[in-house]
């Protein structure tokens, strides 16, 4: 089963899910019947223009994101996140009551206090909701854990959405729109009283109300490393991309399709449930690890079908305008409706990964803060993106025009970040091996230890042995590479982002030789895993050559655990020796080859001679090479 059955089932996890999931529907209904009511009936409550209006309530939601993410994250970190999670959704009844309120005496300032009230109601679950999960799952179910919560998200806010505007535009009473969101908010909060502890990590930490304050300190958590800020930069970037396209929803669907407001919806619909079934697939390409690899093919995906979405959108809008069922039966609105889907897609191929390597890299004592962090930069990067919209509008840029900019701002930003963290692309360049060149199936490597030093030896077969161990394995590996390996361009960018260690015979080079093993044993020290091929070189017979006596002289620096691992169906692929010289047959054996990776129980160091290593690889590989 996957984790991600496996999650809704646990009480781990489902009351988490369904508390975030009514948190966000309730929130989308009470704010667009908000915005339905003040666009048609604004002239009968105030005289406020209804477009200012919508505007005003849109910054007055997301005002407390600037203002109490700070705070939020201490409070998440000093108590336990159950009970303060359980507090937030009491709030959230009082809240709708005040909305009700505003709706039964028209009072547009009640209503503004209500839409505020909602977004520190958010603000303050976002840490709690994000950092619960890493004391609640274990690292195999973070992706999935992830992908739930971010499908389960935006569906919430798709649902939200309409029924929000359904309530406010069918002519009923508000009362209904005030009793359908005190049902939300009651259902919500008995989901909370479900939630199972969670320790909080820092009890003694003292509250600092001073917002600037704290905010810039928790911003200096989260830069203590260097990839989950960057990681965070990488989400700010992503809800200033979505939000930038779901702004532009209205007014695209009226002035470039021609269509109604049946068409904002079909849109809405389309983008959001493609942001769901992204996230969802996420911990099928991922194999229910944080797979890096995945946020440069999101990222790509996302710049390839906005800038498609450009071009094809038509360059006059029909007239009369279309409902939903009239676009649909245009073959060229296919094609936008395909891009904003794919864009959907990819965002979740993006997103979740970002969220889980936060949540899993980030200080444990500053894990709320440091998702606290995240939201102040998000809301400010959501903020930047409207301004920037607006002004690339109002200088007549014309919305797909300003969907090609922000696909090409992008590759921009997808460059620098990969730039400044190679390990990115390193990933992604493993992913795409093993997901297009290979079928890799992976028994369990059980010896391989969770923390602490070891070695792991294996046959070698091709050129490719080590990356495809990496993309199995997840720990990081160091591995020990003939220096040769380094001249070839993507090999070399992959072996150098990795550390690989770089080594040369005795009678070549013996100074790279015992620099070589020097930092074996600095990388071991440091309780790293270093992966070696005691064979010294590539099979040229598909048959195991003999392990050479360097593991025995590594051991006796380091009497480390061994682990034997075997790979098996990659002789005869493009880079193996078979018949020739690797890498001149393109596709003799096709692509999506399946092969194999399997191992053994670590042998003690003093067990661990070059003989029974080898046995134990041979044994592991059987017949099938």
């Amino acid at each position: 089963m996957s984790s991600q059955g496996h999650l809704l089932k646990s009480r781990r996890f489902l009351p988490l899910f369904v508390t975030q999931f009514l948190g966000a529907f309730n929130d989308n209904v009470l704010k667009n019947a908000l915005i339905v009511l003040l666009t048609f009936q604004a002239a009968a409550w105030t005289k406020i223009a209804p477009e200012l209006l919508a505007n005003l309530a849109a910054g007055i939601f997301i005002l407390p994101f600037f203002l109490f993410s700070a705070t939020a994250g201490q409070l998440a970190d000093k108590y336990d996140k159950a009970t303060v999670a359980q507090l937030i959704k009491l709030a959230e009844i009082g809240i709708v009551l005040i909305a009700g309120a505003g709706f039964l005496l028209h009072s547009v300032e009640v209503l503004f206090v209500a839409i505020f009230l909602l977004g520190l109601h958010s603000t303050m679950f976002g840490p709690v909701k994000y950092a619960i999960l890493p004391q609640h799952l274990r690292d195999d179910e973070l992706v999935g854990g992830n992908a739930l919560i971010e499908a389960g998200t935006f569906v919430a806010i798709l649902l939200g959405t309409l029924l929000g505007g359904l309530l406010a535009g069918n002519g009923a009473s508000t009362q209904w729109i005030t009793f359908a969101g005190l049902v939300i908010a009651i259902a919500g909060y008995l989901a909370a009283r479900q939630i199972p502890t969670a320790v909080p990590p820092v009890p003694g930490l003292t509250i600092n109300w001073n917002p600037l304050v704290e905010t810039f300190r928790n911003i200096r958590f989260a830069r203590e490393n260097q990839i989950v800020f960057l990681s965070i930069m990488g989400i700010s970037w992503f809800w200033l991309f979505g939000a930038l396209f779901l702004a532009q929803f209205p007014a695209y669907a009226k002035n470039v399709l021609g269509g109604s407001e049946t068409t904002v919806t079909l849109l809405l619909a389309t983008f959001t449930l493609g942001i769901g079934a992204g996230s969802l697939l996420c911990e099928r390409l991922s194999a229910r690890r944080v797979e890096l690899g995945l946020v440069p093919f999101g990222s790509i995906g996302l710049s390839v079908f906005a800038l498609d979405l450009a071009f094809a959108s038509p360059a006059t809008p029909a007239i009369p305008p279309l409902g939903a069922l009239d676009l649909l039966a245009l073959a060229s609105s296919w094609r936008v409706l395909f891009d904003l889907l794919m864009i959907g897609i990819f965002g979740g191929f993006y997103i979740v990964p970002l969220y889980a390597l936060v949540q899993q890299r980030s200080n444990p004592e500053h894990g709320a803060r440091i998702i606290a962090a995240n939201n102040i930069l998000n809301a400010l990067f959501m903020v930047v993106g409207a301004l920037g919209a607006a002004g690339l509008l109002a200088a007549g840029v014309s919305i797909p025009m300003l969907f090609a900019v922000a696909a090409v701002c992008n590759l921009a930003v997808a460059a620098f970040i990969y730039g400044l963290v190679p390990e990115f692309l390193l990933r992604f360049l493993i992913w795409l091996l093993v997901r297009t060149v290979y079928r890799v199936r992976a028994a369990e490597l059980k010896g391989v230890p969770d923390e602490g030093p070891a070695v792991l030896v294996c046959n070698h077969v091709s050129f490719v042995d080590a990356m495809i161990i990496m993309a199995v394995c997840r720990r990081p590996i160091r591995f020990v590479m003939d220096h040769h390996i380094f001249r070839w361009p993507v090999l070399s960018f992959v072996f150098r982002t990795s550390r690989a260690i770089p080594i040369a015979g005795a009678k070549e080079d013996p100074v790279m030789m015992e620099r070589a093993f020097d930092e074996v044993a600095k990388a071991l020290d440091a309780g790293d895993l270093v992966g070696i091929f005691p064979e010294g070189k590539i099979t040229a017979t598909g048959e195991m050559n003999a392990f050479r006596p360097g593991i025995a002289r590594i051991l006796e620096r380091n009497p480390v655990p061994v682990v034997p691992l075997a790979l098996r169906g990659l002789w005869g692929s493009f880079f193996s020796r078979q018949d020739g010289p690797a890498m001149t047959r393109p596709f003799r054996r096709g692509v999506f080859s399946r092969i194999e990776l399997t191992s053994a129980d670590a042998v003690p160091p003093e067990l661990a001679t070059p003989e029974l290593l080898q046995a134990r690889v041979l044994a592991l590989r059987g017949d099938w090479r």
